[in-house]
């Protein structure tokens, strides 16, 4: 049985959990709940070293867009004897409380992978019995999707999510700002970003350089007429 947390309860403690966000990396990047790493739900058994690794050090919670897949993510979890808070209503109760979101730069809004089902299989059910007076058999396709939508729910599974879960808006971008599991474990006791309105890069926190930057270039001499260049 997994444990409810309210986005009021999780605000004041978001430094000193760590938030995962099961959703696809185009959700996330289009907004997310500051601090949250991005695991997404197809990928989550990957994770699961790291997770174990950073539900020893903090507390654990997890969120996606309203709930359902936080669930399915907090079971998955339990059977691998993780335990985890699941955030009610998901970043859109966050959102619907008036908080702000962090967005990855040059992002755009992703619809929840849910609603893309809704979409796609509603417009391929709709679009063969439209075209079975002239394609005689087209119903069938429409009828396969509906057999398809009752196995996934009987079976908890969904090949068409899956499948969406690969276009490439719902992939991350190459060279997207993020902060991985890993960073976050090589980080022991350190709080997450504090909650807020960023609306540029991933995260307000920067991961230190692993070197010193290089010196700036000389700039021009501000000094009156008449005097030499500022040593470089």
């Amino acid at each position: 049985m997994t444990t409810p947390l309210t986005v009021e309860q999780l605000k004041p403690r978001l430094g000193r959990l760590t938030l995962i966000d099961v959703r696809s990396p185009g959700e996330y990047a289009g907004g997310h709940i500051p601090g949250a790493l991005n695991v997404p739900l197809d990928r989550l058994d990957r994770a699961l070293p790291a997770l174990r690794a950073a539900a020893g050090k903090n507390e654990l919670a997890v969120v996606c867009a309203s709930g359902q897949r936080a669930r399915n993510a907090c079971d998955q979890l339990a059977d691998a004897g993780i335990t985890a808070l699941v955030v009610t209503g998901g970043t859109n109760a966050w959102v619907s409380a008036g908080h702000a979101v962090d967005r990855v730069a040059g992002a755009r809004p992703v619809w929840a992978t849910d609603r893309q089902i809704r979409l796609v299989a509603g417009s391929i059910v709709l679009l063969g019995l439209l075209a079975d007076p002239a394609r005689s058999g087209a119903r069938w396709v429409s009828a396969a999707v509906g057999g398809g939508l009752a196995f996934s729910a009987l079976t908890d599974s969904c090949a068409m999510g899956a499948l969406l879960a690969e276009l490439p808006y719902n992939r991350r971008r190459p060279g997207a700002p993020t902060r991985s599991l890993a960073e976050r474990r090589t980080e022991p006791g350190r709080p997450l970003p504090a909650p807020g309105g960023s609306q540029g890069p991933s995260h307000r926190t920067t991961p230190e350089p692993s070197a010193p930057p290089s010196p700036a270039p000389p700039r021009a001499p501000r000094a009156p007429a008449g005097c030499g260049t500022a040593p470089s």
